[in-house]
C-alpha cells in the first residue's frame, strides 16, 4: 500500500483528535509532521510527538495538510495554505475560512464525496453542526427531497475549545465548593461570554445579519451547498450548552412527499455512518455522553409532526471533535487517496 506524508497543524482539542483518529484508523502514513506556533513535545494516548515550531519549509515533501482550524479567527490555513499547496500538499481546513469560496469544495464524505475531485489544493472540512445534520439529512432528501429544515443545536463546550472545557470544569467546581448554594460564578477570565455551568444560552459564534449568529448562518449556508440545493428553506438556533463534548440538534423537517417514521428509520438505518437509537418507550434515544469518542451520527425521536401533512422531526447527536471535526477531516484524506 502506497504511504502518504501527513502534517497535522494545530495541537488544540481538534489537533490531538486528528492524531488520535489518524492513528485509530489506520491510515497509510509514510512520515507524520506535526505543527503548531511553537515547538515542544506532546503525548496523547501514552504516544509521543515532537511538535515542530511551523513554518512554509516544514511542509516540503507533505503530501497531505490536515490544518485543525480555529473557529472565531483566521485560522493556519489562511497564512500557511499557499505554502503547503506550492510545496505539493493537498490541504484539508478545519476552520471555516474557505468553506464558502466557490472554488473549495466543502465535503461530508457520505453526502458528496465526489466533490472531492474537484479541488485545486484545498478542501474545506465543514462546521460540526453542519456535518451532523447533512448526514442525517441526506438519505431522507435522496428519498423525497427537503424544503425546509429548522434546528435547534445543544452544542458542547468543546465546540468552543479547550478554554471553554476549562471553564465549564472550574465553574462546577466553584459551585460544588460552595455546597450548591449559589449557581452564580463570575470567573475573571472566560472563553465563553456566559456562564455555562447549570445554564444554557443561545449565543455561538458573533451576532450578524437579522440578530442570526455565526454559527446560525453556517448551518444555512454550508448545507446548501454540500446538498448542492440553493432552494431549501432553512433556520437555525444555535445554543451552549453545559456538556463536555457531543452536539444535540432538533431538527424539524418539511419533506417534498410523505414519508412514514417507520420508513424513514429503514431508510436512515441503511444509510453509511448513521445508527437509529429510537426506542423512546424503553428510555433509548441518542445521547451525547454515549456519542463521545464515536465516529457515527446518531438519530432518534423520529416522529410525524401531527399538525402538518409532510413534517417530521428527529433528534440527532455527534461526537463534535470527532465527526463534527477530525474524522470528517481523515475521512475525506481517505477519499483523496482513493481518488
Amino acid at each position: 500500500m502506497k504511504k502518504y506524508n501527513v502534517a497535522v497543524i494545530g495541537v488544540g482539542v481538534v489537533g490531538i483528535e486528528m492524531l488520535r483518529v489518524l492513528k485509530q484508523r489506520n491510515f497509510p502514513i509514510g512520515e507524520l509532521r506535526v505543527f503548531a506556533r511553537s515547538a515542544r513535545e506532546i503525548e496523547v494516548d501514552g504516544q509521543k510527538y515532537s511538535v515542530e515550531a511551523i513554518s512554509p519549509e516544514g511542509f516540503i515533501g507533505i503530501d497531505i495538510a490536515l490544518f485543525a482550524g480555529t473557529e472565531g479567527e483566521k485560522g493556519a490555513a489562511v497564512t500557511y495554505a499557499q505554502d503547503a499547496i506550492k510545496r505539493g500538499a493537498v490541504v484539508i481546513d478545519n476552520g471555516a475560512d474557505f468553506r464558502m469560496d466557490p472554488k473549495v469544495p466543502l465535503v461530508v464524505p457520505e453526502v458528496n464525496a465526489g466533490d472531492v475531485k474537484k479541488h485545486e489544493g484545498i478542501i474545506a472540512n465543514p462546521n460540526c453542526s453542519t456535518i451532523q445534520m447533512v448526514v442525517a439529512l441526506w438519505p431522507i432528501y435522496k428519498k423525497v427531497g427537503i424544503k425546509r429544515v429548522i434546528a435547534t443545536t445543544f452544542q458542547a463546550s468543546s465546540g468552543a475549545g479547550k478554554g471553554a472545557v476549562d471553564q465549564l470544569k472550574e465553574e462546577n467546581i466553584r459551585i460544588a465548593s460552595s455546597g450548591y448554594q449559589n449557581v452564580q460564578v463570575n470567573l475573571e477570565n472566560k472563553a465563553m461570554p456566559q456562564q455555562l455551568a447549570y445554564n444554557v444560552f443561545p449565543h455561538i459564534g458573533g451576532f450578524s445579519d437579522d440578530d442570526y449568529t455565526t454559527e446560525e448562518w453556517k448551518m444555512i449556508y454550508e448545507t446548501r451547498k454540500i446538498m448542492h440545493d440553493s432552494k431549501i428553506k432553512i433556520s437555525a438556533t444555535t445554543v451552549r450548552v453545559p456538556v463536555r463534548t457531543g452536539h444535540s440538534e432538533a431538527i424539524y423537517i418539511e419533506t417534498g412527499k410523505p414519508l412514514e417514521p417507520e420508513k424513514i428509520r429503514e431508510i436512515l438505518s441503511k444509510a453509511p455512518g448513521i445508527v437509529v437509537v429510537d426506542e423512546p418507550k424503553n428510555n433509548l434515544y441518542p445521547m451525547p455522553k454515549d456519542a463521545e469518542g464515536k465516529d457515527e451520527v446518531f438519530v432518534g425521536r423520529i416522529r410525524k409532526d401531527p399538525a402538518v401533512k409532510n413534517g417530521l422531526w428527529i433528534w440527532v447527536v455527534a461526537d463534535n471533535l470527532r465527526k463534527g471535526a477530525a474524522t470528517n477531516a481523515v475521512q475525506i484524506a481517505e477519499v483523496l487517496i482513493r481518488k
